[in-house]
């Protein structure tokens, strides 16, 4: 069993009593952290054209907010006032392995519910406001001290602040106080308002945060993968229509074929399965996605004769659904049909950062397979 990061509090009571209903402050969570990159890294991140970056400066003064997005430049952070301000740098996990590995440290629970990890800087004073996220997050403090106020429940219709760049909440009634030192963790449902401030230079925060797609990217997504599967041939029929007693009603005949259209594919299980298995994975920036070679079989087996590991491309996401006689392996918003005797190897590469094909059998298909996902981009061989 995974270890979690949940001090003495078990995983079957923090998912009763805390996920998704009310905080959770786990002193020394992590006691023995390390910065998966330091502060000049993360600062030259932000000032890469493909890397997704803000800059939050406030006047400590007057209380007016910037906000400006990268990518930055060295004479953007030379500028930089001493105090109130904070770097933030989405999915750092996608581009630092070591990010990866310290975000793997929270798939104890569904991996594919976990979408990214954005690393912030502050200096003294520096935040973003109080403010609501529509997705849980695990805040982590890395280096320095944090100041951290929680308290009610918010939503799209909150009072917040029109003269921000930012989100802040206006009406905010802080309910509880922490100041979180590294190893710290704190964790935040959805909707809750929080609001951290940084005590001292220095403040690294690592949160990390879920994925919780609305109804509406659920809806428009199924809908959008139906329509593009049907044949423009396949239409409305009515070859019982009875003779009208008006030309212009919309009969309830009528609006009971259109039900039963849209039932037909909303009761289909098996193409939703695999609708949602593609769109769960398909990568945060799939732009990026790319592979860098052509491999063949015999390339790989040379690679495993020579001790050769594989490893995890950093922004590629995988799930697997068990289908009875088959496995379904979903890749970066591929499938791939695995025979059962593959269930092994499927369940590690969506669990494991790095494999070593030398523990699973080295038949033609699991090779191939590994072959596949080293052509799609997924997987790749570490130097």
């Amino acid at each position: 069993m995974k270890t979690v990061p949940l001090g003495d509090i078990s995983l079957e009571t923090f998912l009763a009593d805390y996920w998704q209903k009310k905080p959770l402050l786990v002193r020394q969570a992590l006691p023995n952290i390390e910065l998966p990159l330091a502060a000049d890294e993360l600062a030259g991140l932000a000032c890469e054209d493909c890397v997704e970056s803000r800059l939050v400066v406030q006047d400590g003064v007057s209380d007016r907010w910037e906000l400006t997005h990268g990518p930055f430049t060295e004479k953007t952070f030379q500028s930089l006032p001493d105090m109130h301000w904070t770097l933030l740098v989405q999915a750092v996990d996608f581009w630092v392995p070591a990010a990866a590995e310290f975000l793997a440290q929270f798939h104890f629970l569904p991996s594919w519910r976990i979408d990214d990890l954005m690393i912030s800087y502050s200096v003294d004073g520096g935040g973003v406001g109080p403010h609501y996220d529509n997705y849980d997050v695990f805040l982590v403090q890395a280096s320095g001290r944090r100041q951290w106020e929680v308290g009610g429940r918010f939503d799209a219709n909150s009072p917040r602040r029109s003269d921000t760049p930012v989100m802040i909440l206006s009406d905010w009634k802080p309910e509880q106080r922490w100041i979180l030192e590294p190893g710290d963790l704190l964790y935040i449902p959805p909707r809750v308002g929080h609001s951290g401030i940084a005590v001292g230079d220095n403040c690294m925060t690592c949160s990390v945060g879920f994925r919780a797609p609305s109804h509406s990217e659920i809806l428009r997504g199924f809908a959008d993968y139906i329509g593009d599967t049907l044949s423009e041939e396949v239409r409305y029929t009515d070859s019982n229509l009875a003779v009208p007693r008006h030309p212009g009603c919309l009969t309830p005949d009528a609006l009971q074929n259109v039900h039963l259209i849209v039932k037909q594919y909303l009761e289909d299980k098996d193409m939703l399965a695999e609708w949602f298995g593609r769109f769960i994975t398909t990568q945060k920036y799939p732009e990026e996605a790319s592979a860098s070679a052509v491999y063949r079989l015999v390339d790989l087996r040379a690679h495993i004769a020579k001790g050769g590991m594989l490893r995890r491309n950093e922004g590629t996401r995988m799930v697997f659904q068990d289908r009875g006689p088959v496995v379904w392996l979903f890749v970066d918003a591929h499938r791939y049909e695995c025979a059962a005797h593959q269930a092994e190897l499927v369940q590690a590469l969506c669990t494991d950062l790095t494999i070593n094909p030398r523990q699973y059998q080295q038949s033609d298909e699991q090779l191939q397979l590994l072959v596949d996902l080293l052509n799609q981009g997924s997987l790749y061989m570490p130097a």
